[in-house]
């Protein structure tokens, strides 16, 4: 039997059996691009899925509603592999020639591309399995609902998604990272991230009596200003709390006070403990900015998610897959981002890690997720499967 657990330390046997895949994944990743699908809709993404793996011979376990998981290989698991199958609410601006065909949906985010480098992965490894038995089994897991709240992470866990699973490690693209290079981070890589929406309603009346009514309109601006300031006095300011609103709704006319007002918006937060203490003051401290101004206050608080906290183990054994496979200074260190993965939620139950893949075309326009016009370099593909087969396999060697 072949020990690719000692093996994992070279380019083989992964590039070779890799080759002759990436066309085929090449036309995999446009598809999905082109039929992009929003959290817990990923229906055609996940019978795309299921049809494949199937084909290689592989037996896919459907989840509920939509996702994937597949098992590779052989005897206790190693290792779960994730990536995020959803798109978001997003109008394609790229012109590309497989831009979205679902108008005002979008792979902004690249989870077309991890979508596709877990198929590879899958794929590769099934081969490898075929030829000389694997020793281990790979758990990859096709995760629905990233982009949402709470996310679908935790319909994977419900679903026993990490059962008998040691440790897991998943990638996201990184538009600012060259193609080429991936990221990494030793503990916290993203933040936590809830939702924040209120609504006040009062008496409207005239602007030139404002006293007559529960000027809601002053206190929409008092709530937006005073909110995030009290916040930073009452949490360690190194635990980066940040409330940043996206939305403020009120009014239709210059000369009258409205009787209701809407925003929303987020709260991030760098530290996990600090994440729950804001939370648990977060509430009281916009009802009292409101208390003042008589106006009535809904407030809906919508727990995110915690930070992606990466362990030391999984990121070496990451980090060292990278540098064999890609060249010693092909990782570089990535900044804590004070975005929300709902990755964060596995890793409350076992060991793990998420490295950033580049995307980035050297010299090129430098893009930011999220955005319409968001164009990855496609080699990145490749460069994903590579280092998170590698990694997987050098996971075998940590069995009993």
């Amino acid at each position: 039997m072949r020990n690719y657990s000692h093996e994992a330390g070279s380019t083989q046997p992964i590039t070779p059996w890799l080759e002759p895949l990436l066309p085929e994944l090449l036309e995999f990743r446009r598809d999905l691009h082109a039929h992009p699908e929003l959290s817990r809709q990923e229906h055609r993404t996940t019978d795309k899925l299921v049809e494949r793996l199937s084909a290689a011979g592989l037996k896919p376990r459907r989840l509920e509603g939509t996702g994937v998981i597949v098992d590779v290989g052989d005897g206790p698991i190693a290792t779960a592999l994730r990536g995020d199958i959803d798109a978001l609410p997003v109008i394609e601006e790229t012109g590309l020639p497989f831009a979205s065909k679902n108008h005002g949906v979008t792979h902004a985010c690249g989870h077309d591309v991890h979508t596709t480098t877990m198929l590879g992965i899958a794929l590769l490894l099934a081969a490898l399995h075929e030829q000389e038995a694997l020793g281990a089994t790979i758990r990859i897991i096709f995760q629905p609902a990233e982009e949402t709240q709470p996310g679908g992470a935790l319909d994977c866990i419900a679903q026993d998604a990490l059962q008998g699973v040691p440790r897991i490690m998943a990638l996201h693209c990184d538009p600012r990272i060259d193609v080429g290079k991936v990221g990494t981070r030793i503990g916290a890589i993203t933040s936590a991230s809830d939702t924040i929406k209120i609504e006040l309603t009062g008496r409207g009346g005239h602007t030139s009596r404002p006293h007559l009514t529960e000027d809601l309109v002053f206190a929409l601006a008092q709530i937006a200003i005073n909110v995030p300031a009290v916040l930073s006095r009452r949490i360690d300011v190194r635990s980066g709390v940040s409330v940043v609103w996206g939305q403020i709704q009120a009014g239709a006319a210059p000369n009258a006070i409205s009787a209701s007002g809407f925003m929303a918006g987020t709260m991030r937060c760098l530290d996990r403990d600090a994440w729950h203490s804001a939370g648990e003051l977060l509430d009281d401290v916009v009802r009292q900015v409101a208390a003042p101004y008589g106006v009535d206050v809904h407030l809906e608080h919508i727990r995110g998610v915690p930070p992606v906290v990466n362990s030391e183990h999984e990121t070496a054994i990451i980090e060292a897959a990278a540098r064999a496979e890609l060249g010693e200074d092909a990782v570089v260190l990535t900044p804590q981002s004070m975005g929300g993965e709902d990755f964060a939620w596995f890793l409350q139950d076992i060991p793990g890690a998420m490295m950033r893949l580049g995307t980035h075309t050297p010299g090129g326009e430098v893009y930011d997720l999220h955005r319409g016009d968001y164009i990855l370099h496609e080699d990145a593909l490749g460069y994903g499967i590579r280092v998170l087969a590698a990694a997987a396999l050098r996971t075998i060697r940590d069995l009993p």
